[in-house]
This record gives C-alpha cells, sequence and structure tokens, in this order.
C-alpha cells in the first residue's frame, strides 16, 4: 500500500514524518513537496489548486502496481480530493480510501480573501489555527522566508472552486476537531456529498492541527482502515 499525503497552506511534506515512522515498513507513506519550500525553496510557488493537482497527479499516475491511499490536511484535503478525481478520469485505479482532514467539503464555498491581506494578518491566522510554534512565528527571518508560499497557498485555495455534481467512487474519511475554527461538524459531514462510496465522519478534540495533538488516535484509525483494504500494518499503529 502506498499512501500519498498532502500537506495545509504553508506546510511541507516533513510534517508527516512521524506518521510515515508510524506506518512504516507495512505502508509506503509519499509526503508531497509543494513548490516554494524546504528544499524547492527556490522554485516559483503555485498559486492554484487545478495546477497543483495537475502536477501531483503527473507525479504519481504510474504508482498503479499496488493499493493507492491519499490523505490531506487542510488545503491538502482539497488537493487530495482533486488529485482522486483525475485518477479516475484517467481510468486508473480509484484510490483504496480518501482521508480529507481538517477541511470543510468543497461544496461550502466561503468567500475568504486573507491572502489579500497584510503579513501580520496571515500571520495572526496561523496563530489562531497553531499550525506553527510561536517562537518560529516571532522570528523575522523565518516569517520572511515562509511568507511568499503562505501567501501563495491561501491564494490557491480561497480561490478554488469545485465543479458542482463531480463525485468520486472511493470510500471517503473525513476527519476534523470539534473546536476547529474553520470547519463546523455539518462542513466536514458534507464530504458524503462527494463520493458514491461509502462514507465516515470522524471528530476529534481539539481544533484545526487536532491531528497533531491526536496523532496517536489519527494514526491508529489511518491504520485500521488501510487494514481494512488488505494491509497489515503494526499492531502499535492500530487502534
Amino acid at each position: 500500500m502506498r499512501l500519498v499525503c498532502l500537506p495545509h497552506a504553508g506546510g511541507s511534506a516533513s510534517f508527516y514524518f512521524p506518521l510515515s515512522k508510524a506506518l512504516s515498513p507495512a505502508v509506503d507513506v509519499l509526503a508531497v513537496q509543494y513548490p516554494g519550500r524546504q528544499d524547492r525553496r527556490h522554485e516559483p510557488n503555485i498559486s492554484s489548486i487545478p495546477e497543483l493537482a495537475d502536477r501531483i497527479f503527473e507525479a504519481i499516475r504510474h504508482l498503479d502496481d499496488r493499493p493507492l491511499a491519499l490523505f490531506g490536511h487542510s488545503m491538502g484535503a482539497v488537493l487530495a480530493y482533486e488529485i482522486a478525481l483525475r485518477l479516475e478520469d484517467a481510468g486508473l485505479p480509484a484510490p483504496a480510501r480518501l482521508f480529507v482532514s481538517g477541511r470543510r467539503a468543497p461544496s461550502r464555498d466561503r468567500d475568504e480573501r486573507l491572502h489579500m491581506g497584510s503579513d501580520e494578518q496571515l500571520l495572526a491566522e496561523m496563530r489562531k489555527l497553531g499550525g506553527s510554534h510561536a517562537t518560529l512565528l516571532a522570528d523575522p527571518g523565518v516569517v520572511e522566508m515562509i511568507m511568499p508560499a503562505l501567501r501563495s497557498d491561501y491564494h490557491a485555495v480561497e480561490s478554488y472552486r469545485c465543479t458542482p455534481g463531480r463525485r468520486l467512487a472511493c470510500p471517503v474519511t473525513a476527519l476534523t476537531g470539534d473546536k476547529d475554527p474553520r470547519v463546523s461538524i455539518e462542513e466536514a459531514a458534507a464530504w458524503e456529498e462527494h463520493t458514491t462510496g461509502p462514507t465516515e465522519l470522524q471528530v476529534f478534540p481539539g481544533g484545526h492541527f487536532f491531528l497533531s495533538d491526536q496523532s496517536a488516535r489519527v494514526t491508529g484509525l489511518i491504520a485500521d482502515r488501510l487494514a481494512r483494504v488488505g494491509v497489515a500494518v503494526p499492531q502499535e499503529a492500530q487502534i
């Protein structure tokens, strides 16, 4: 089994190192590194969900020799959904399961324009969501380094609109925190409208980054759902 993981806005592939370690060696965890950060920091940022999804799809479309699952958090959930659509449109095997975390269903639009705000407004949003340590956000050098990618990601996800009526055929697991200021329980439950396959909603204690605070439970849930499609996962990773 391969599990392709998509980071949140402003995030990077290293966010998924703990998950990769927990699921190894049974699951091959591949974390996508978006342009404009870490080892790809000198590449131009991409501020379009469709373009990012197209590029990621081209990078993984050949990985059809074994089952493939997708996991995305926040902006990454939107990308995971769009990549799943592209896999099905191309006649490739559908994802064994789509995990969408910390994001409302694509059909639940909001008029959000943080990408047009000041640097301080974006940083205030990050502090509110708890995505980065306050000490790092207080470092002007760090802020200067991450701001272009962060603003580009916010532009991508805030300007995204799904194609009405499109539905996947794969099973979907939606995960959300019960105190997430950006996702209501109803908005997370609405992912069921985007697939003809079975869906489930898992609510965890915590805010937008509940999956960091509840890492053992989240990892256990992923391991359990992958085991249902015939993947032997480490016992310590199971619920």
